[in-house]
């Protein structure tokens, strides 16, 4: 008896993740709590335990699939409750053989797909009975691994080179009545392969694979982006696969990048997500940005006193941290801005005030662009705010950053500047009511204390929810933010 294991709700009321690899194969032993596959929600990549022990019995969606919240995508034998194997099959006469059988798992721990669909043959791969030539001659079992018969009127290579006779599709017993078809099953390649596959929008059911033993290497990939010698006018357009690609024509353009001319890729996990939550924020909440360029000058010679001082060893120290420092000084002297609108059931609107800051970063990442919060910022000393800082970046790059540290942010910055851009009009992260963006720091002529002299420059832009901050107190955040920056020794007298 198998047990099932479904798509958990991995990101409080998620409705959907996408299967980025699996860490077990059919076959494989599980015990309670192993980690079987990595999912990507819309908010973060999450590693699934499975909770029970037992044998792999069968994976229901490949890597690249997105799944349901509530599907089956992994089924196991629980441990004792194995089926025995089966009997040797007796081959029937050729008259009776027309009757369907019932299909028998082909051994402990392997179950016979559900669905019709016929594998190509593999080239190498063993002819129809399930048997493949030995390096001596001899007839040698293929364990664990079926293969489908070849489609009618085809030939099925055989591991020779020659020509094996086609199949007509109808299941052939072998040396031991294995079935020969037992579904489709999944292409055989490395993870590096199938990410290239994934990058270049390659089906690796369609490709076929140049090694003896049937695995898909880097060479069969690009073998199949690469354009034919010649493609007839009239060729039928190929079967759109998870990232399509649209083939040039013989005379393509010089401008043509390595003979690919569009590639689609399609919206899913975290920049769908995104993409819904900026939509929804951008016309939701009214927005206003306003802008003011600063010297900060001092400020970035006290980033270089505290990147020497030993109290701060260790430590991520750069001129983010006392721009995040100097928001959260802004927020205390204004402490309106930190607020949320809340519709309410009764359709009686609220604004919800939070006497809490959970300061949001955002991050580019491959995956797309994260927003972490940091819990309680508005309570860190310097060398706190540094050490999260520091966390928050490093677990965003790895691609590990959990839904929790996604959730109930107050206010934002994005740094822009890293960019080499001036600065910019961010759009709201949803739910919040103001995002900092920070421009880049470029050494300017400026005016300082009368005479003209190089100093450096940066552009702050703060964008707001006018339904929550009118433009009083929008500048007034604002104006405080480059008041610190200005003259950092005010994180002392205004902290």
């Amino acid at each position: 008896m198998a047990r099932e294991f479904k798509m958990p709700d991995v990101g409080e009321g998620l409705t959907e993740a996408e299967i980025l690899k699996w860490y077990v194969q059919p076959g494989d032993t599980v015990e309670d709590g192993q980690v079987v596959c990595e999912v990507e929600t819309a908010k973060a990549a999450v590693e699934l335990p499975i909770p029970f022990d037992g044998v792999v019995k069968e994976l229901r969606f490949p890597e690249g699939t997105t799944v349901d919240v509530g599907q089956v995508i992994i089924a196991v034998e629980v441990a004792g409750d194995a089926p025995e194997p089966a009997a040797p099959a007796v081959p029937e006469p050729a008259e009776e053989s027309a009757a369907p059988q019932a299909r028998q798992p082909v051994l402990v721990g392997y179950g016979v797909a559900e669905s019709s669909t016929k594998r190509r043959a593999r080239k190498g791969a063993p002819a129809a009975n399930g048997v493949a030539p030995a390096a001596n001659g001899s007839a040698a079992q293929v364990a664990g691994a079926p293969v489908a018969p070849a489609a009618q009127g085809t030939a099925a290579p055989a591991a020779n080179g020659a020509a094996a006779p086609a199949a007509d599709g109808a299941a052939v017993p072998g040396a031991h009545g294995v079935a020969a078809a037992v579904g489709a099953q999944r292409p055989l390649a490395k993870p590096p392969v199938r990410k290239l596959a994934k990058d270049l929008g390659v089906d690796l059911a369609a490709v076929i694979p140049s090694s003896p033993d049937g695995i898909i290497t880097r060479e069969d990939v690009h073998a199949a982006v690469a354009p034919a010698p010649e493609v007839p006018a009239q060729t039928p357009a190929p079967a759109q696969t998870s990232a399509q690609v649209i083939a040039p024509v013989p005379a393509a353009p010089a401008e043509s990048y390595d003979g690919v001319r569009e590639t689609r890729v399609p919206v899913k996990g975290v920049r769908k997500a995104t993409a819904q939550a900026m939509i929804g924020s951008a016309f939701t909440a009214p927005h206003v940005t306003e802008f003011v360029t600063i010297d900060v000058t001092r400020t970035m010679k006290l980033v270089e006193e505290l990147r020497a001082d030993k109290d701060m060893a260790g430590l991520r120290v750069n001129p983010l941290l006392l721009i995040a420092k100097a928001l959260l000084v802004a927020i205390k002297r204004n402490p309106e801005v930190n607020a949320a609108w809340d519709e309410g059931q009764d359709g009686k609107a609220e604004i919800v005030q939070k006497h809490y800051v959970n300061l949001g970063i955002a991050a580019a990442t491959p995956r797309g662009l994260i927003v972490p919060n940091i819990k309680d910022a508005h309570a860190k000393t310097l060398p706190e705010l540094a050490s999260a800082l520091g966390e928050l970046v490093a677990t965003a790059r790895e691609g590990r950053t959990s839904p929790g540290a996604m959730q109930g942010g107050t206010v934002t910055i994005t740094n822009v500047g890293v960019f080499g851009v001036d600065t910019g009009t961010p759009i709201l992260n949803p739910g919040e009511s103001a995002i900092l963006a920070v421009g880049a720091i470029k050494l300017q002529p400026w005016v300082h204390k009368g005479k003209v002299k190089p100093r450096q420059v940066m552009t702050l832009a703060l964008s707001f929810d006018h339904r929550l901050v009118d433009g009083e107190l929008g500048s007034k955040v604002l104006a405080d933010v480059a008041a610190v920056l200005e003259r950092p020794k005010r994180l002392i007298t205004w902290a």
